[in-house]
């Protein structure tokens, strides 16, 4: 009983709905202020998501291999970005690939073909795969463009779902077709100061309970086994 008791301690995770609690109330300011709107408040200007973020599509990491004795990075797929991490069965690449195609926890991706889904990685560092974008910007934040890219994303379903042959897909031109609404620099500053910190702690979140996750997957059958001994706990 007690090394339960210790076992439910110490691998107390974050629950899923704290982050899903924290990106509907993202989500509610961001409709409120962008989608629900009767007319564009002054100052502000229509774009699309090419005006707003750079798309870059992965590698074919086929090609990229790890060479010799490396040990190489996991490769992100569309497996790994709907499960949340890599995994064992995932695929290596070198580590000599360009900086860009380097995933870093808190990136935004964009699967755009196959099953479509944007989403911000928190699984750790791996190599971009061919058929997802990751989405940057050097004059935007991340909330901004991340929320935007989700916002069409049903209609980028959609119009995959109609061309389907073997695999759908969305073509880059469907990017430029997506309309967005860029504020003033005063209003975007304003609602950044409440979404920016939204959205760190939703990564940060994450990245923890990733990490949680990995050191419970790792003690918890030593914890049961006895080989830890936790008679000596104070509860």
């Amino acid at each position: 009983m007690l090394r339960l008791i210790v076992v439910k301690a110490v691998f107390h995770l974050i629950p899923p709905s704290v982050n899903d609690n924290l990106y509907a109330q993202a989500k509610a300011i961001f409709d409120n202020h962008f989608i629900n709107i009767d007319a564009i408040p002054a100052g502000w200007r229509k774009g699309n998501l090419l005006d707003i973020a750079n798309y870059l599509n992965g590698l074919a990491m086929q090609k990229f291999r790890p060479q010799g004795n490396e040990i190489g990075l996991p490769v992100l797929k569309i497996k790994e970005l709907r499960q949340g991490s890599c995994d064992d069965s995932s695929e290596l690449c070198s580590l000599r690939i360009k900086p860009e195609y380097i995933i870093h926890d808190g990136d935004v991706i964009f699967s755009w073909s196959g099953s479509l889904l944007v989403d911000i990685w928190c699984g750790g560092t791996c190599g971009l795969n061919q058929h997802l974008f990751k989405v940057t910007s050097d004059i935007y934040d991340k909330w901004f463009y991340y929320l935007w890219t989700a916002h069409h994303l049903a209609r980028f379903i959609a119009i995959a779902a109609d061309k389907a042959t073997t695999m759908g897909h969305i073509k880059r031109e469907e990017l430029a077709k997506a309309e967005v609404l860029i504020p003033c620099e005063e209003d975007y500053t304003s609602l950044t100061s409440i979404m920016q910190p939204i959205f760190e702690l939703i990564i940060s979140n994450r990245i923890e309970g990733r990490k949680l996750a990995v050191l419970r997957d790792e003690l918890l059958p030593k914890l049961m086994s006895g080989e830890i001994d936790v008679s000596a706990v104070q509860l």
